[in-house]
């Protein structure tokens, strides 16, 4: 892909009950392998304020690693190693042995047990006493940890969210998104609005629109003609009005207009670039950017989104998602899947060392309804 052409605008695909169409299971393992790819890309260079757009280019060209195609190749020094996470001799080529832990992809463990213990009709209730039971404190961070500290306190939602926690417009909603999208294929409305109780939980404003937005964003690069047409029906779920909302289009007007990646990237930080790293709208700009230029490749959004910078983890998971969902398990580059060997780690309880694909197949459950299944069957809307 050539990060300065223009782009092209693929026809909307035509209306089908997407439930019943070949390749939903495939697809649903594409979100699932998607996102735990991506979070392991940008795992090691998760640190925005001091890997930039730039510093992660420069050390991916003195490792001789661009384009990038494939996870990061290790420090070319011990300068370099000693700035990246500590997790890094997990996550890079060579490293790899299974999935590396992580909050990013914890929620989306939770919120597949949430769905089949109480359905889509859960509560904010109810998955709040599902943190307190099920994920561990000390690896929740930022918004999720003050609600966690809320609730542990008797605070209830909503007050949870908005208690002593001066992160709730930041990225941890978006993040705990994915399932939403996965279970409501084809329904960018209905994903949004689960995905809305369960952020309200920890965050209010475009905290909350985030998580909507991602969840939208995901069920409809089920029927989408390509990422430009799920963006567009991901923002109709959210104010027009909204800090994201502006964001995300001005990115995309940007990427119409035939703007290059790098560019509309230095646009958008003269843009939103003063609010912080793990901020929910610069970080809605770099992952918009890293779709549209990734124009449905697999391996071109993630490795485009997590050289954006920002919260290199969160918006490689998210970028990962929705093309693994575009393309299908089959499809994504081996490079990226077989290192994870099928196996999951995860801080969430009872789930250490599951299968990626269990998880998969009891996703795809969800989606359509089986009769062992809490969640009712799925059907398309007029999005």
């Amino acid at each position: 892909m050539t990060e300065g052409r223009t782009p092209s605008h693929p026809a909307h695909s035509s209306a089908s009950p997407t439930a019943s169409r070949p390749g939903l299971a495939d697809r649903i393992h594409g979100g699932w392998l998607g996102r735990i790819a991506g979070n392991m890309l940008g795992k090691p260079v998760e640190q925005g304020d001091r890997w930039t757009r730039e510093r992660i280019d420069h050390y991916l060209r003195r490792a001789d690693a661009l384009p990038l195609t494939d996870y990061l190749p290790p420090p070319p020094s011990a300068e370099d190693a000693a700035e990246l996470r500590p997790e890094w001799r997990q996550c890079v080529r060579g490293g790899i042995d299974g999935s590396c832990r992580d909050d990013d992809i914890d929620y989306s463990v939770l919120v597949l047990e949430l769905l089949e213990t109480h359905g889509t009709d859960f509560t904010t209730e109810q998955l709040g006493t599902l943190w307190l039971r099920r994920l561990p404190y000390l690896q929740t961070f930022t918004a999720e940890r003050a609600a966690y500290r809320n609730l542990a306190a008797g605070i209830r939602p909503p007050l949870a969210a908005t208690t002593d926690n001066p992160y709730q417009e930041w990225i941890g909603a978006l993040i705990r998104a994915d399932v939403y999208g996965w279970v409501s294929p084809g329904q960018p409305r209905r994903a949004a609005a689960l995905a809305r109780r369960d952020a309200v939980l920890s965050h209010t404003g475009n905290g909350v629109y985030g998580a909507m937005w991602a969840a939208a964003l995901i069920a409809a690069a089920f029927e989408a003609g390509g990422p430009r047409e799920a963006v567009e029906a991901a923002l109709a779920r959210i104010p027009a009005g909204s800090r994201l909302s502006r964001a995300v289009r001005h990115t995309a007007a940007l990427y119409d207009a035939g703007a290059g990646w790098a560019d509309t990237l230095t646009e958008m930080a003269r843009e939103v670039g003063h609010l912080h790293w793990i901020h929910v709208v610069p970080n809605a700009a770099v992952l918009t950017a890293g779709l549209l230029y990734g124009e449905g490749d697999f391996t071109s959004t993630v490795a485009l989104t997590v050289r954006g910078g920002l919260d290199t983890d969160s918006n490689g998971a998210t970028a990962g998602s929705v093309a693994g969902v575009l393309c299908g398990a089959a499809a994504i580059p081996p490079q990226w899947t077989e290192p994870l060997h099928d196996r999951l780690r995860t801080a969430v309880f009872g789930f250490d060392g599951v299968r990626i694909s269990e998880l998969a197949e009891r996703t795809y459950r969800l989606a359509v309804g089986s009769p062992d299944s809490p969640t009712g069957p799925v059907g398309m809307e007029n999005s």
